[in-house]
Order: structure tokens, then C-alpha cells, then sequence
């Protein structure tokens, strides 16, 4: 059945790929901006900020300027592969001591973000994107989302 008034599938591709690009990088920036400006509560509830000198300070810069640039679609690929390999080591360093089931080692957020990130490495800035719009590339087929059959 051909219904006239759907859009084809493609037509949604890019603005729901764009959509996802920058809500992946809003809510990481959001993790940066508690870790370095102490938003959100800071580091511990009261507006305390982590060391740039300490891993944790380290994890809140990515986090801020990688959110940033992801939000933003600016060099996508490159930074999501910084971003999943810090979560990597997140996941490594803090939760698989706790035991190897996410759900109780406090790891699930961490794993869907690495999650976003390979699909962030995969289709790149998008149509939508500074990439697209400052480098005038084809993003609509060098990043072609597609998930049809």
C-alpha cells in the first residue's frame, strides 16, 4: 500500500541522525561541565570541580570539548574515537573492578555511550552538521544513515 502522504524513509535519515548527534553530545558536554565548572552539582554534590591534573579532570575536558564538537558536528569521526576510548578506559578503571555485569557495576551509561560513538565513527558530522556546512562536502552520501533492508 503506497500511502502519498509518507515521506519516504531517507526523507527522516539525516534530521533524526542530526537529532541523535546532538543529544549524544549535549548530555557528554554535560558530564565535562559537572567535572570542570562544577554544574550540575559538581564532582561531588556541591558545586566541587576536579583537578585538570587528575584522571578526572583529564575525563572532564574530553567530555566538555568532545560533547562540544560532537553537538556541533565538527570533526565527528576523530572525536568520537577519542570519546568511546575514554569511556573504554572509564569502563576498565572504574566499573569492571566492581564486578562484570553493567547493570550492577554502575558501567551501563558508559556502554551506551561507547554505543553512540561507533555509530558516531560510522556515519560521521552528518548533513547537518559545521562539517558539512564549512568544508561543503557531500555529507548526504559520505554519511548516509540507513537502516532499510
Amino acid at each position: 500500500m503506497n500511502d502519498s502522504l509518507t515521506p519516504p524513509p531517507e526523507a527522516y535519515e539525516q534530521p533524526v541522525y542530526a537529532v541523535f548527534r546532538v543529544l549524544v553530545g549535549l548530555l557528554f558536554f554535560q558530564h565535562g561541565a559537572q567535572k570542570l565548572l562544577g554544574l550540575f552539582g559538581g564532582v561531588d554534590g556541591s558545586g566541587a570541580t576536579a583537578s585538570l591534573t587528575s584522571m578526572y579532570g583529564v575525563a572532564g575536558v574530553v567530555e566538555l570539548l568532545g560533547g562540544l564538537l560532537i553537538a556541533l558536528g565538527v570533526l565527528t569521526r576523530v572525536v568520537a574515537i577519542v570519546t568511546a576510548g575514554q569511556m573504554a578506559v572509564a569502563q576498565y578503571l572504574q566499573h569492571l573492578p566492581e564486578g562484570l555485569v553493567p547493570i550492577q557495576n554502575g558501567g551501563e551509561l558508559g556502554l551506551l555511550y561507547i554505543a553512540a560513538f561507533l555509530a558516531l565513527i560510522a556515519y560521521g558530522s552528518g548533513r547537518y552538521s559545521l562539517d558539512a556546512l564549512l568544508f561543503d562536502r557531500d555529507s548526504a552520501t559520505e554519511s548516509r544513515v540507513s537502516v532499510s533492508s
